[in-house]
């Protein structure tokens, strides 16, 4: 789950770090990510050149026989060793950009993606130089990619930038559990794929790690993807090209609400960590838009416009697995309550996990995983037809730092066997377990005033009777109680008279 055991990631973000001087964060993070991408697709190419060199029926300049095996080909003036050769020069920036420009020419599925910003004045050149020096792993080999060092790396960095940016963090950047979480449970294993707010494309990375961890094949997913934040859209064509995963993310950059760039398309998977609670997110013009078919989302809040419009983009099988504030699942105001009882009532509403605090960089705000799908009878082979599956996850996830949870290879398999054993996809019995996981009918959550909150269903786990005698374990605690009591009179009588000596008396 974790990218510490790769070992130089720390101390690779440290010296990228020193290069931060005065650019804004999001240039900055272009930047670092560009020396990268521009490292790994140059190691890549020089295995293959140097392949071809000793093959006297080939030839190395041969742009075609570097397509042929998926490799980026690239011109003399951006490979990694003369970068690394003038890495000292003053020029350094102007030749970097000079390579990305050289590379976009050579490969048009990168045109204008490419960070050109190295030359700029506040770029210190002289650490651009160190760091380049810094670069000299291998990123792009065969064996580095069989490992996916560059992946790893990658991640590392950008989990790292959500945590320098605070809130802003999280647009990008959707932690790693998380996401593993939702692929395990969906398991897109063939088919349509989309993301209608793709961030950094963590969604499609996993879902493409997914078939290969299945022996499956990674044609067999359509990729699918919308991002409004332009640097974004970018890195992600980039996090999707280093990997190899043929990904339709729109000509551009555009608004998932008001410039739907893959209208018309029907996915059979959906996954998606839409912004939380955006307030300004332009509801009055959209007030008699089609998707809008159980409810005219608030104006003042976007969750219920997310719901709808990844339900008009699901195949007449399809599921969507999305993030949403814990808010979704009671709140009443602004017809938000209608909208999901309608919801519910159209048996579209399948699972509802909540997950523990402390996960996401971006924020504090609790959050739940909701998984909808078109038709439950498709999906599985039990009948759950006006039934829900509950989830409580708070209790799972350890502490990774000192500020953020992360799920363990086994809270994941926990969740999601209990979900395929619910769904009837996996060989394992379902069955409720007090404080975890509960079925509810739909009659139940109707009495429950369609709220979705697992605590309400769950119940509380059965504590371990710890064989104390009732008498005695009172007459612990309150000779406990006393003691503390005591304690609590003298620290009020210390501070008062500290504070009455220097003048305030209480």
């Amino acid at each position: 789950m974790t990218t510490a055991n790769l070992g130089f990631e720390e101390k690779l973000w440290q010296m990228a770090d020193k290069l931060r001087g005065s650019m804004d964060s999001g240039e900055y993070k272009n930047v670092v990510l560009g020396l990268l991408f521009l490292k790994y697709v140059s190691d890549a190419f020089e295995e293959k050149y140097e392949e071809l060199k000793v093959d006297e029926w080939a030839d190395e300049e041969d742009r075609d026989e570097y397509l042929a095996d998926n490799i980026f080909f690239v011109p003399q003036e951006a490979r990694w060793s003369f970068i690394k050769d003038n890495a000292k020069k003053p020029e350094i920036g102007q030749l970097i950009d000079a390579a990305m420009v050289a590379i976009e020419k050579e490969n048009p599925s990168l045109v204008g993606v490419l960070p050109k910003a190295f030359a700029r004045p506040e770029l210190d050149k002289t650490r651009l130089g160190e760091t380049i020096d810094l670069f000299s792993f291998k990123v792009g080999d065969e064996e580095s990619r069989s490992k996916d060092v560059l992946g790893r790396v990658y991640e590392y960095f950008l989990s790292k930038f959500a945590n320098a940016e605070g809130k802003n963090g999280g647009e990008f950047y959707t932690p790693s559990s998380v996401v593993q979480l939702l692929v395990e449970m969906l398991e897109p294993y063939k088919g349509r794929v989309y993301d209608p707010c793709c961030g950094s494309g963590g969604m499609f990375v996993q879902s493409s790690k997914f078939v290969k961890e299945h022996q499956g094949r990674i044609d067999n997913l359509s990729i699918y993807g919308q991002e409004f934040n332009p640097t974004t859209w970018k890195l992600c064509k980039m996090n999707l090209a280093i990997r190899g995963i043929d990904g339709n993310l729109g000509s551009h950059n555009a608004d998932t609400f008001h410039n739907d760039l893959h209208k018309g398309l029907k996915a059979d998977y959906i996954l998606a960590n839409p912004p939380f609670n955006i307030k300004d997110w332009g509801g009055d013009k959209l007030t008699d838009d089609v998707r809008w078919q159980y409810g005219i989302p608030p104006q003042g809040n976007a969750n219920y416009a997310w719901v709808q419009h990844m339900i008009s983009k699901l195949a007449p099988a399809g599921t969507a697995g999305f993030v949403l504030a814990n808010g979704s699942m009671s709140s009443n105001t602004s017809g938000e309550g209608e909208i999901r009882k309608n919801l519910i009532e159209n048996d579209l509403v399948e699972c509802i996990v909540t997950l523990p605090g402390q996960l996401f960089y971006s924020t504090q705000i609790p959050v739940c995983l909701w998984f909808v799908s078109k038709n439950k009878a498709k999906t599985g082979k039990r009948e759950r037809n006006n039934k829900i599956l509950f989830i409580d996850a708070r209790n799972l996830g350890f502490m990774a730092d000192r500020t953020h949870k992360e799920f363990s290879e086994e809270d994941i398999q926990k969740v999601a066997d209990t979900f395929h054993a619910w769904r009837g996809t996996n060989d394992k019995e379902y069955a409720d377990e007090l404080g975890f996981c509960k079925e509810a009918t739909l009659e139940e959550v109707k009495e429950n005033d369609y709220i979705l909150t697992p605590g309400r269903y769950v119940g509380l786990a059965e504590q371990e009777e710890d064989g104390e005698p009732f008498e005695e374990k009172i007459e612990r605690l309150t000779s406990e109680l006393s003691e503390q009591f005591a304690e609590s009179k003298k620290l009020e009588e210390q501070i008062r008279k500290v504070l009455g000596g220097i003048g305030y008396e209480i």
